[in-house]
């Protein structure tokens, strides 16, 4: 076998080596940028999605919710506190934890739990500079255990 013939194969090696290492490179990186940017988009979809659960007393110690941000805050129905006017969508009550009240407000229908003595409510909104707490959406965790009047005293 001639000499050329024999280097032959070794030239087309290194060539196929340098296209190869090049080209590994260039998938690299563009791997790396793809995972960043997904990272980065479920990074911004997280954040957009969290929202922030307080107790009454944590949301009167926090005042004002930033504008934009939505939070949540939890407590049981002050029930000599509900008003809505006749023919007015809006509901008026106050919320507790048992230690201190916090003035809501939502426009809307409220589920039938929410007048449950039992029933934990979680206002979905922001507290405004006012001091009432505007709520977008109402939740009604439902007690776990419901107890009859009749079992109580009997």
């Amino acid at each position: 076998m001639s000499q050329a013939a024999s280097n032959y194969p070794e030239l087309l090696a290194e060539e196929d080596e340098g296209v190869g290492f090049a080209g590994r490179w260039k998938a690299m990186i563009g791997f790396l940028v793809l995972m960043g940017a997904l990272g980065y988009f479920a990074f911004m979809a997280f954040q957009s999605a969290t929202v922030y659960y307080y107790t009454v007393s944590e949301m009167n110690d926090q005042g004002t919710t930033p504008q934009g941000r939505v939070v949540r805050v939890s407590g049981k129905l002050v029930p000599s506190s509900f008003f809505r006017e006749d023919g007015s969508t809006v509901a008026q009550f106050a919320l507790t934890d048992g230690s201190q009240t916090l003035g809501a407000a939502h426009n809307g229908v409220l589920p039938d739990l929410f007048f449950n003595d039992h029933s934990e409510i979680i206002l979905e909104g922001t507290h405004t500079p006012g001091g009432v707490f505007q709520s977008q959406n109402v939740i009604v965790k439902c007690p776990s255990k419901y107890i009859a009047e009749d079992e109580e005293s009997g």
